[in-house]
Formats: structure tokens, C-alpha cells, sequence
């Protein structure tokens, strides 16, 4: 393809071809074919016609160009020429992911690559981690503003929650590999024989009572409705107060109450509000999904925590979970208890395998 001069008029027919023809013979390093390819461009030369002349791919072209914008950064950082030497070695793919990061985040992590020999899936790694610690309003405890403290951290993060042992003693090797400060590299071999970094906690224990024949005085506890429920019919149902020492309670307008023995977790609850569901839709562990249970919440309570469950706004629906970090969804109320209906004596009991309540 002949490329018309009249359309690069920065660069001259000869001075193009003189370019063309080092590229072809390859002189200089790859920092001068970016350099090359780059004024090409410039000049109004596309990069197909580039690579049908010279032979230098369009991918390449893009590469050696974009490493060699990085080269100059680095040299007007003032980096060491043995390190500047190292990557005209060729490491011109390495240089290439640095490209992510600013001029001076460029200069120190190049170091590191260098340091570590890092091929260049690694430092496009390097890179990633320095780039996403640098949005980081505080730095993690025990590690440095340094890239290799920066992929030690996500080595350490990620080691924590792996189970199986393989995959995390590898990310321990490899946080280790890079870890720059003394304080991030104990944190990483902490790891190692720190049993309680385990991930997953277990749900904790529902707070479930049953209901005996024998009970104190109760307390008379609005009902908001059966599973399914909307948002709307928790939020707006009327609270009840209880008038000492008789517990006497005047309630007006629509709706339903229930009793509940006066235990200490309904005595302490402010304003609380009754729900009908089946035991399943509180929590997989409770036997007997099925059976209808009396599920108090109380509404005061709508600051999340690890060792409670809660009323969740789902849209047009609530559920009941246990969260193990705080939820995006509305906490509506924290669920105080969960109640089981009285024992029933049946004769037909005696036939079937006796069973403990769990």
C-alpha cells in the first residue's frame, strides 16, 4: 500500500520510508519501534499499512507503543539505568501493565518487577492490586503504601476465607513472595498456624422456647399477619402498651393479639409484633419446616448484628435471616423469640420411636 505524503505533512515520503525500513530490519530496541510506530501513526499512516510494510503486527504495534510511553515515564522519574536496562532486556509486555497505574505508582512498582522477575501476568497482577489499594481510604493494618505489600494483602484476604488447604497455603507462598514490610509478611505467616482465620461461622442458635401448660402471666403482643407478608403490614401495626401491675392493655381499632408468657426476652422487647410462618422460613436447622411457629420481632431493634436474626424488607414480601455481614436490604426488627405451639398429648405417640425436642 502507498500512503499519499500530502496526508502526513509532519513527516516527509523519505523520512516515513527510513522509518519503515529500520522497523522491517528490527534495529534499535523495542523502546524505538514504539517510538517509530508511534510517529507513523502520528503522520497519518493506519496500522495496517504499518504491518504490511514493516511486518510489526497491529497488536504489537499497540504493545511496544503503549511499553515504550512507560519506558519515558520511568526515565523521567529518574529510575536507575540498571533497572532501565533490564527492560529493554526485552520486557516490553511487562512494562505494557503498568500502563494502569500513575507516573510515580509506575516507577516503584516497575522496581518490584524487576526485582522479582516477574513475567508479565504477574505484573499485570502487581498492578491491579497497587492500583485498587490506592482507593483504599486507610491503609489495611500491619501493610505499606509498597505494590508488594499491596498483593500481599489480597493474598492474605483471600487465604483467610479459602477451606481448602492447597489453595490457601499457596496464597500464603505467594503473599509471602511479595510481602515488603516485616509487619505484612508476620501477618501472612500468621496464617499458617492461626486456626481461628477459618472462614464461614456457623449460624448462631435460634432462640426457640416451647410452650408448657403451666405459665406466668403473659404479655398481649400485636399481630402483624401470616407469612407471606408486605413491608407495609409490620411497619403499620398499632404497638401495644401494658398498664402495671395487672399488664392491663386498652387497644383500639382493627387487628389481633396474642398472648406470650412473660419471659425475659418479652419483658425487655419495646415494641414488639407477632408473625405466623412455618418453622422452615425462620431457619433450615429447626425440625419440623412445616409447623406453624409464632415469630416475635421487635421494631425498636434495627441495628444489625452477627448473633441475632432479623425481619428483612424484600420488596414486596419480609423474610427472616441470619446474616453473617450487615445486609443491604431494610432491617425491619430483630427477632426476639421464636414459639412453638403447646405439646398435644396423642396416644398414637407411644407407637413411634421417642424422640428428645431440639
Amino acid at each position: 500500500m502507498t500512503h499519499s505524503p500530502e496526508s502526513n505533512p509532519t513527516l516527509s515520503a523519505a523520512e516515513a520510508a527510513e522509518l519503515i525500513r529500520s522497523l522491517l530490519h528490527k534495529e534499535g530496541t523495542w523502546v524505538d519501534w514504539g517510538k517509530k510506530c508511534q510517529q507513523l501513526q502520528k503522520a497519518g499512516y493506519g496500522a495496517e499499512e504499518i504491518f504490511e510494510q514493516s511486518g510489526f503486527q497491529k497488536v504489537q504495534q499497540n504493545l511496544v507503543i503503549v511499553a515504550s510511553q512507560v519506558y519515558e515515564s520511568l526515565v523521567k522519574q529518574g529510575i536507575d539505568e540498571t533497572v532501565l536496562s533490564y527492560y529493554r532486556g526485552p520486557k516490553s509486555d511487562v512494562l505494557y501493565e503498568l500502563r494502569i497505574l500513575n507516573h510515580q505508582q509506575r516507577a516503584i512498582a516497575a522496581v518490584e518487577a524487576q526485582q522479582k522477575n516477574l513475567a508479565a501476568d504477574e505484573a499485570k497482577e502487581l498492578a491491579k492490586a497497587f492500583q485498587e489499594f490506592g482507593y483504599l481510604s486507610q491503609l489495611p493494618e500491619g501493610f505499606t503504601d509498597h505494590p508488594g505489600d499491596a498483593l500481599a494483602y489480597q493474598c492474605w484476604k483471600l487465604a483467610r476465607q479459602k477451606k481448602n488447604l492447597p489453595e490457601r497455603t499457596r496464597l500464603i507462598v505467594k503473599g509471602l513472595k511479595f510481602a515488603h514490610s516485616l509487619n505484612a509478611r508476620q501477618a501472612i505467616e500468621k496464617l499458617l498456624t492461626d486456626l481461628t482465620a477459618q472462614p464461614s461461622r456457623k449460624a448462631p442458635l435460634v432462640p426457640v422456647f416451647r410452650l408448657e401448660e403451666d405459665q406466668e402471666a403473659a404479655r398481649l403482643i400485636p399481630v402483624a399477619g401470616i407469612f407471606p407478608l408486605e413491608p407495609q403490614a409490620v411497619q403499620t401495626v398499632q404497638s401495644l402498651e401494658q398498664v402495671e401491675p395487672f399488664g392491663l392493655v386498652n387497644y383500639q381499632g382493627e387487628g389481633a393479639v396474642v398472648p406470650v408468657p412473660q419471659w425475659q426476652a418479652i419483658l425487655t422487647a419495646e415494641d414488639p409484633v407477632a408473625i405466623f410462618c412455618p418453622a422452615g422460613q425462620v431457619s433450615e436447622s429447626l425440625a419440623r419446616k412445616d409447623e406453624q411457629v409464632l415469630v416475635v420481632v421487635d421494631r425498636s431493634k434495627k441495628i444489625w448484628n452477627d448473633g441475632s436474626y432479623f425481619l428483612l424488607n424484600q420488596g414486596e414480601t419480609v423474610a427472616i435471616q441470619w446474616c453473617e455481614t450487615e445486609p443491604e436490604r431494610e432491617i425491619l426488627a430483630q427477632v426476639v423469640l421464636v414459639l412453638r405451639p403447646k405439646k398435644i398429648f396423642d396416644a398414637n405417640n407411644l407407637r413411634e420411636p421417642w424422640q428428645m425436642d431440639d
